[in-house]
Parts: C-alpha cells; structure tokens; sequence
C-alpha cells in the first residue's frame, strides 16, 4: 500500500516563504507522475503544480513564479517550495501520485494515491 506525508505547513506572514514535503513509501517516485493540490475552505480543490517522471513541470497561473515543484528521488520526497506567500494561499495542501501516468497529470481523477494534507495559513 503506498502510503504519502505531506509535512511542514504552518503559518507565515504574507511575502514570506515555506517548503512544504511529501514523503512516499516504497519507489514510487521514481515511476510517479505527481502533484501538489490545494483546498481552501468553501473553495474547490485545484491544481497548484505538477511534474512528470522526467522532471517536466507545470504551475497553475495563480503560482507561476512564485512556486516551485522538485523530487528528490533517492528520498521519496516530493517538494514545494512557496514564496511571496499571499493570504490567498491560505488552503490544505495534498500530494498525490499517479501511477499509471508518467508526463504531466492534470486532472484530480487520474491520481491514484492522496496524502492527508497539511495546512498553509498566510497572514496579511
């Protein structure tokens, strides 16, 4: 069973930064497309970036150039680092795997695998 850990959430004042992880079990990020997802409340869940096996990488408008999404395979560990934080990013953020894609997933449906989520909070 794969099992994934976000960690590292936490609050932080806007402009600021944080690193948030995704640690996996087993291999799987070696064959793993994957991705950072986030849900604010009342809001739906949406994409905030997302890398392929070969290390292909896609950001949602709302983040591009502001985050970055990197894996360090022989770590099992998916990042995100976050900076020039804004209130706006205030959401749970999960990782997910997908073990069937390897290029860029984008959609929610083809990610096999969620993590429990760690929470972001940006004050102004």
């Amino acid at each position: 069973q794969v099992q994934l850990v976000e960690s590292g959430g936490g609050l932080v004042q806007a402009g600021g930064s944080l690193r948030i992880s995704c640690a996996g079990s087993g291999s799987i990020f070696s064959i793993s497309a994957m991705g950072w997802y986030r849900q604010a409340p009342g809001k739906e869940r949406e994409l905030v970036a997302a890398i392929s096996v070969g290390g292909s990488t896609y950001y949602a408008d709302s983040v591009k150039g502001r985050f970055t999404i990197s894996r360090d395979k022989a770590k099992n560990t998916l990042y995100l680092q976050m900076n020039s934080l804004k209130p706006e990013d205030t959401a749970m953020y999960y990782c997910a795997a997908s073990l069937t894609r390897r290029t860029i997933v984008k959609d929610a449906m083809e990610y096999n695998y969620w993590g429990q989520g760690t929470q972001v909070t940006v004050s102004s």
